[in-house]
This record gives C-alpha cells, sequence and structure tokens, in this order.
C-alpha cells in the first residue's frame, strides 16, 4: 500500500472540535510536518483548543474566512501548502432550519474558493475534504447493512444539503481538472472541547447545573458515536494511506437511541431519568437513523478504540474540570439554539496570561519567522482619542491588509470595518463604535482570478464597486470624516491625444475613455459620482506591484507566470513606495482625484527583463499581440501613462517607476550576481 507524505498542511477551521484534535495530534506526532490553522474563529471555535499546540515550531495559526479567496491563494502560495485538510463548515442543524444561507455561503462557497485556489495554485497534493453521514439522509430502521461509499446522497435537511453539494464540487474538480482528492463522511463525534450546542455536551452542562436534559421528539432516533481522539487518528490514516479519488466512511456499527445517551449521562450523575428527561418539539425533520459500512477504512489498518463508556466518562471529566471554557453558553444549552448563529460569530480568546497578543490575529510556535499578520478587530478604545485612528475597509484584501501592517509599522491606532459597504447601518455601527479620524477604502470587486470575473458577476460587481462605495463616502460625509478611496487608472486607455510613446499623460481631471471591461466601467462610473464628494480623497491605483513576489496579485508575479505576455508600455503603482504616501496625504488631509503611480511607464517586456536580471537568470517568455490576446480573455485590458506631476508636486521624493521597480522590488529580492 503506497503511503503519502506531506510537508505542509493547510487545515481549516482547526480552532473548532474535530479539526482541533486532528491539528494537535499531527503537530504533536509529526514534528516535521509544517501544520498551518485557518479559522474564523466563529462562535463555536475557541483558541484555547489549540493550546497544546502553541509551544510548537511546526505550528502557525492564521485567523481568516476560507470565503476569502486572497487569503487563501496568499497562503497556499506563501507557506508553500502541499495538503489541505478541509473541516471548517456551519455543522449545527438546528442552526440550518433558521439560518440556512449561512450554511450555503460558508459549506458550499468556502469549498469552492478552496477549491478554485488549488486549481489556480497547482501545487496542492492532497484535499480531503471533511463531510457527514447525514448526506445519506436517513436509513432504513430494519438495514442490517450500512451505507456504504458508493450510496446515493439522499441529504434531508439544509446543513446535509450543502455538505452534499460540496461533495460535488469536490468531486467535479477531481475529475475535471485532476485535483487530487479524498472525501470522509463521517459519524457523530464526541469529546472535550465541543461546543455545547450538541447532544453529548450540551446533556453534561445540563446535568452539571441540575437541569433536565431535553430530547427532540420520542427520543428513538439512533445514532453511532466515536471519540474524538478515535476520530483524530482515523484522519492521520486517511491522510498517509488514503487514495486520491476515493470516499471513506468514518463509523462504527456500535448505536444508540437518544434517549439511552441521556440515560447513560443521568447514570454517570446519579440521577432519576424519569425526572431529568424533559421531551420537546421535535426538529421540522429529524432523521431517524444514520448507519455506515466502514470496513474501506478498516482494510487501511484503522479501528475504534475507545469504548463508550470510557469516552463518556472521560468526556464528562473533562468538563467537569473545565466547567468555563466556552464562557456563558446558556444559549446553547437550550433545546433549539438557533439564536446562536449569528453573522460574525464571537471571537473567543486565550485567557489571562494565555492570552495572546490582540493586534494580531496569529500566534505560531516559531516566534523569529515571517508572519502574515491579518489584525483582530480591537474591542477597547483608549480614554483619550487619539491623534490618529484610521478605519480600513478591505481587511482580507491586498490593499487593506498591507494598510494594517504600515498602521502598525507606525504606531497609529487602526481597526478594520466589520460592515459591507453596501449595507449604511452597519457601517455606521463602525463610525459609531471605532470613532476615527480617517476612513480608507480598500474595498472593491476586482474579479477572482482577474477582471473577467466581473463580466458574469456584474450586479455583484455594482454592489460593491458603485452602491458599497457611495454609501460609504455618504455616510463619511453625514459623519465630518476624509474617506481615501483606492479606486484604479484602469479607466483610460491610449488615444489620439495620448499615444502610445508620446510621454503625454492622462491627467487627474480627464474623463475616461475606456469601458472594456465592465469592471472599469463601474469604477469610472463611481469616480465620477465622487466628484461630488468634497471629503473623498480618490488614488488611482495602476498595476500595483510589491516587493512580495509571492503574492498572486502582484502584477509581476502575475506575468511571470503567464506563458505569453504583451509588451506595452503602462503606469504601475509600487506599493512599498506609495502606500506610506497614502497615508501622509490622509494626515495632510488632501482630497479630490490623485493619479496614484510613480512617474512614467514601464513596459512588461521591461519588467521581465529586470525579473531575469536579479531574480531568475533562466528566465523566459515570449510576446503576443493584443488581438492574440483577445483571443483568451473575456474582457479587454486597458493601457495607459497617467500623468504624475500632480502627486511628485506633492511628494518630491517620489521616484520614477524604473528606478523605484529597482529599489524596492528587485534589489531586495536580488537571487543573483546582478
Amino acid at each position: 500500500m503506497a503511503t503519502y507524505t506531506p510537508k505542509n498542511i493547510l487545515i481549516t477551521g482547526a480552532a473548532g472540535f474535530i479539526a482541533s484534535h486532528v491539528a494537535n495530534r499531527l503537530i504533536r506526532s509529526y514534528p516535521d510536518y509544517k501544520i498551518v490553522v485557518l479559522d474564523k474563529l466563529d462562535y463555536c471555535s475557541n483558541l484555547k483548543n489549540l493550546l497544546p499546540s502553541r509551544p510548537s515550531p511546526n505550528f502557525k495559526f492564521v485567523k481568516g474566512d476560507i470565503a476569502s479567496a486572497d487569503l487563501v491563494n496568499y497562503l497556499l502560495i506563501t507557506e508553500s501548502i502541499d495538503t489541505i485538510m478541509h473541516f471548517a463548515a456551519q455543522t449545527h442543524v438546528d442552526n440550518s432550519f433558521g439560518n440556512s444561507f449561512e450554511f450555503t455561503k460558508n459549506n458550499i462557497y468556502g469549498t469552492h474558493v478552496l477549491l478554485e485556489a488549488c486549481k489556480v495554485t497547482g501545487q496542492v497534493r492532497r484535499f480531503i475534504h471533511v463531510s457527514t453521514d447525514e448526506v445519506y439522509g436517513e436509513t432504513d430502521e430494519d438495514a442490517v447493512v450500512g451505507n456504504h461509499e458508493a450510496s446515493q446522497l439522499l441529504p434531508t435537511n439544509p446543513y446535509s444539503a450543502t455538505k452534499a453539494g460540496a461533495e460535488m464540487l469536490v468531486m467535479a474538480y477531481g475529475r475535471s481538472y485532476g485535483l487530487p482528492v479524498i472525501t470522509t463522511r463521517g459519524n457523530n463525534v464526541y469529546g472535550p472541547n465541543q461546543f455545547p450546542e450538541k447532544l453529548i455536551p450540551k446533556f453534561i452542562l445540563l446535568a452539571m447545573r441540575g437541569k433536565p436534559l431535553p430530547i427532540h421528539g420520542d427520543g428513538s432516533n439512533v445514532r453511532s458515536y466515536l471519540y474524538c481522539e478515535d476520530v483524530a487518528e482515523a484522519f492521520e490514516v486517511i491522510l498517509h494511506r488514503g487514495e486520491v479519488g476515493h470516499v471513506y466512511n468514518i463509523g462504527t456499527k456500535k448505536e444508540r437511541r437518544v434517549i439511552d445517551v441521556a440515560k447513560d449521562i443521568c447514570k454517570l450523575f446519579n440521577m432519576d431519568p424519569e425526572s431529568s428527561i424533559q421531551f420537546v418539539e421535535n426538529r421540522p425533520f429529524n432523521d431517524q437513523r444514520y448507519f455506515l459500512d466502514d470496513q474501506k477504512l478498516k482494510n487501511l489498518g484503522w479501528s475504534e478504540r475507545t469504548v463508550w463508556e470510557e469516552g463518556l466518562k472521560k468526556t464528562m471529566n473533562w468538563y467537569i474540570s473545565n466547567p468555563d471554557w466556552w464562557g456563558d453558553v446558556t444559549g446553547a444549552l437550550l433545546p433549539h439554539p438557533r439564536m446562536l448563529m449569528m453573522p460574525g460569530g464571537i471571537e473567543r480568546l486565550l485567557d489571562g496570561s494565555e492570552k495572546y497578543d490582540s493586534g494580531s490575529s496569529e500566534f505560531s510556535g516559531n516566534s523569529h519567522q515571517n508572519k502574515m499578520v491579518v489584525p483582530a478587530t480591537k474591542s477597547s478604545n483608549p480614554p483619550n482619542k487619539p491623534a490618529l485612528k484610521f478605519l480600513i475597509y478591505g481587511r482580507t484584501g491586498w490593499i487593506g491588509g498591507l494598510l494594517g501592517k504600515l498602521c502598525e509599522k507606525q504606531g497609529i491606532p487602526y481597526e478594520y470595518g466589520r460592515g459591507r459597504l453596501e449595507d449604511r447601518s452597519q457601517l455606521l455601527a463602525d463610525i459609531q463604535t471605532i470613532k476615527p479620524t480617517h476612513v480608507f477604502n480598500a474595498a472593491g470587486v476586482t474579479g477572482r482570478p482577474n477582471v473577467d470575473w466581473c463580466e458574469s458577476h456584474k450586479t455583484e460587481t455594482i454592489r460593491t464597486n458603485v452602491a458599497g462605495t457611495l454609501t460609504l463616502a455618504d455616510v463619511c460625509r453625514e459623519n465630518g470624516l476624509l474617506m481615501m478611496n483606492f479606486a484604479t487608472g484602469c479607466i483610460f486607455e491610449y488615444d489620439a491625444a495620448h499615444p502610445e510613446g508620446s510621454g503625454i499623460g492622462f491627467r487627474e481631471e480627464d474623463k475616461p475613455n475606456f469601458a472594456g471591461s465592465f469592471y472599469s466601467k463601474t469604477k469610472a462610473m463611481v469616480e465620477e459620482l465622487l466628484r461630488e464628494y468634497n471629503n473623498v480623497c480618490t488614488l488611482r491605483v495602476r498595476m500595483p506591484i510589491s516587493s512580495d513576489l509571492s503574492n498572486p496579485r502582484n502584477f509581476i508575479t502575475k506575468i511571470s507566470r503567464y506563458n505569453k505576455v504583451v509588451n506595452i508600455p503602462n503606469s504601475m503603482t509600487i506599493l512599498d513606495e506609495l502606500l506610506p504616501i497614502s497615508i501622509e496625504m490622509a494626515k495632510r488631509n488632501l482630497r479630490g482625484i490623485w493619479n496614484f503611480t510613480n512617474p512614467g511607464v514601464v513596459s512588461h517586456n521591461e519588467i521581465l527583463e529586470m525579473y531575469k536580471k536579479y531574480i531568475d537568470p533562466e528566465f523566459k517568455w515570449s510576446n503576443f499581440t493584443l488581438e492574440e490576446q483577445a483571443k483568451v480573455i473575456v474582457a479587454a485590458r486597458s493601457n495607459n501613462e497617467m500623468d504624475a506631476v500632480k502627486l511628485k508636486t506633492e511628494f518630491p521624493e517620489l521616484l520614477p517607476i524604473k528606478e523605484s521597480l529597482i529599489k524596492y522590488v528587485f534589489e531586495p529580492n536580488k537571487k543573483t550576481s546582478a
């Protein structure tokens, strides 16, 4: 049997229950594996679940959402991820009856983002997708053979339907793009660290409080339960011995009625089942039985180790020793706790002396390694209002993330906005809570992975780029705030008055003349409308470049990965030089429209010649014409020169584009003797 050895594993949702046990096990048992945990810290996640791994040098935590394509792509590339174990999901069935759209967003869209990132980067050798036994639907009460991996999927509730939908995407990407996918479908899991909306921890905590145990319906529903450490071992086996393209059931043939589980817990607490069990209204649909055939996984060498009585007692003892692990969980202990499903969730940090730096959403076993910091929202304001405090929108985007790092470097207090740009009430809440002196808008839809996406997602593009930007500008105006708005210069194209190679650039007062892409149309439209707002400083960015040559958004990174490139001179923005200038512009309260590019132009070939000289002397590329390019893209691309005189006059130290490229990008990354 062939075995697989990973190097760098991304585990999604590993501050949650099952995945934290898997992560802790792998980190403990395989010190040569680097484990990167990505978790948005929703209500059922807890960083304390990962405390055993915190001192380990092969462990890294990043706070973030799998639905953020930019973040996922960034992590895959910068961390050289070759393996993904995808646990992140909304899983509580009761919640899915009350807020099913959140399940679609997290379970289907989030999975799709991960798969697309794997396809684009082309470096992942294993994608283990964690599903559920509930996708099979209800098993016949008299069935003696469980559902096997090829059984039909017949989900019966919104939760299981979204998990089945995610499985279809996983299967499709495996077949269409050859992604090395493996899917698991597991029975119920129990043990330490589980959020008490689930049956066993809920019953234990209620028993500890001397309260009745609520059972949906008559309690005759049958479930199979596996102890968490046995399940973690199952994932360890599947990781190393599972075959690509296969599905594995993680199950047990030992079944229990829900009422029998309640009685066993009553027995542990010396409670009278007759007076302690309370029958409540059933779910809209409550599958009578799930039963799995687990022989395929057993053939890989796995077997259940923990007997029910032992596992239940271990779990009870853990909750007795850690009664406040989850804080106030009164809402979770209700019979139907749907109200816990809140956008943004509840962030749970480490307690007391174990609390990590609240300015960073990442902690790592190696404090000396380079970290991608995704700052967490700070919850407290200093008693005296600071001279500066920035509110930044676009936390998961490239520019938004870099702005946060610059603020930290300069000691400027800042927070990321929680509200969606198109929701006026959420923006007002951000401003009233954070009390900023300036607002930076680095949020926007540019396309995933490029502007072609906008052609088929026009309403989404309008919602953010036009409606959202205008709403934020208007809210800022009403509150007397300057909005620094990162816009684009991709609203112009060379024409008779501004011919290619003439040195005549488009100026700030010029009207847009490029409408080749829907993205550019929306940006030109909103820029024109923003002229009516005297509280906005619009920064026209073009083809942004930074010293981080691993970032997929970096223009150099993009063209260095293309088989062919066009060769046209363009104005461009060196972020390492210009983003600090944007902060200085905010300090100076500058307004109006600014061409936010380095002076002059540089062509694709000139950039790639520098790349060859400084980075890779063996690098080769070829050119194609605009006509040839048009055959492989959906939307036309903007090519132009921007007049940077206005910006250069305000900031005389601003370097011409080619000098800035060498100083800020190629010299720091030099790998040759150039």
